[in-house]
């Protein structure tokens, strides 16, 4: 048995096909490079407040909180956690963190008291942007009610109060050159975001997903359907999940196409106003969400020709 060869030892491992490279860059960059080529296009759309951002205007927003999350002192690998519905600020934060290689906690905003303080301290969170409410849920009186649980919770930011503004504000003073100083200390393989599953049969699980991991994830998707620089995607899916984040916010970066946030919920009537109104080429669902629209009847007060399915099913589906 002493004379017996010793076995070769390998890690298991799947390559895929390689037709089609991988994108080798952070998300930081590759959004940067999508501004350079788009500068004057527009990026950004959110419906329920009238606000427009091109992809320049919206660089330079996301830098202006990225230098604020700078002065609150976050450093590279920091966990930054997000609670709240889908709004122009939620797509900032995305990128702001991307560019400085802080770790964005995913918080669902369904979550009550018990699973709220058990992600942050479980994902190690340092600062919290959050709104003050949604439907039900009242964000302000849950944190407080937390806040001796979650003693590693330093900061909590409040974007519908002063909270956001004086973020913003206090970025004033960081350099003009620091935000694209951290980025270029950054890799594709470092890890930027934290999701959770549901936790229906157990504790919650942080999946920590890397640059490369969701940029490609939502770079082929959208490759897949042929989006690009011409398009508009309406996304009343949830920023909090991947479906949302990834597959439309960084599929669209990826592409130059167009975000649109119809709402900051789901909401079939709003979400079929945007599309036509806002013209878009794209709209994101589940099957529960295409069902709603479907059935759906315009309110007297909504003025939206294409809310009607058989006016916005087209002549292709009214035929089957």
């Amino acid at each position: 048995m002493d004379n017996a060869p010793t076995p070769s030892i390998a890690l298991a491992h799947d390559r895929g096909p390689k037709d089609v490279p991988l994108l080798d860059e952070t998300i930081g960059a590759n959004f940067e490079r999508t501004v350079a080529a788009n500068a004057e296009r527009e990026a950004l759309v959110e419906m329920t407040s009238g606000r427009r951002w091109t992809w320049a205007q919206l660089d330079a927003d996301v830098d202006a909180v990225a230098s604020g999350l700078l002065a609150a002192g976050l450093d590279k690998g920091d966990r930054v956690g997000i609670w709240a519905p889908n709004c122009a600020e939620w797509t900032l934060v995305q990128f702001a963190t991307a560019k400085l290689g802080l770790i964005l906690v995913n918080v669902n905003p369904a979550y009550r008291t018990h699973e709220f303080a058990y992600a942050v301290n479980q994902s190690g969170m340092r600062m919290l942007i959050a709104a003050s409410t949604f439907k039900t849920s009242n964000y302000v009186d849950m944190i407080a009610a937390t806040r001796d649980e979650c003693e590693g919770l330093e900061k909590v930011v409040l974007l519908d109060t002063d909270d956001w503004a004086t973020l913003i504000a206090d970025g004033d003073e960081v350099p003009a050159s620091a935000v694209a100083q951290r980025l270029a200390t950054l890799a594709p393989d470092d890890p930027i975001n934290i999701q959770y599953t549901s936790g229906t049969t157990g504790r919650p699980k942080g999946a920590t997903l890397s640059h490369r991991n969701i940029l490609n994830n939502g770079y082929f998707t959208t490759e897949l359907i042929n989006l690009g620089p011409q398009d508009r995607l309406c996304i009343p899916v949830p920023f909090y999940h991947c479906f949302g984040m990834v597959m439309g916010n960084l599929g669209c970066t990826t592409h130059g196409t167009t975000m649109v946030i119809p709402a900051p919920g789901f909401d079939p009537e709003i979400t079929l106003a945007t599309i036509a109104t806002e013209k878009c080429t794209g709209v994101y669902g589940v099957p529960t969400m295409f069902i709603a629209m479907l059935t759906t009847r315009p309110s007297p007060s909504t003025t939206c020709p294409a809310c009607a399915p058989e006016s916005w099913l087209g002549p292709s589906a009214r035929s089957r």
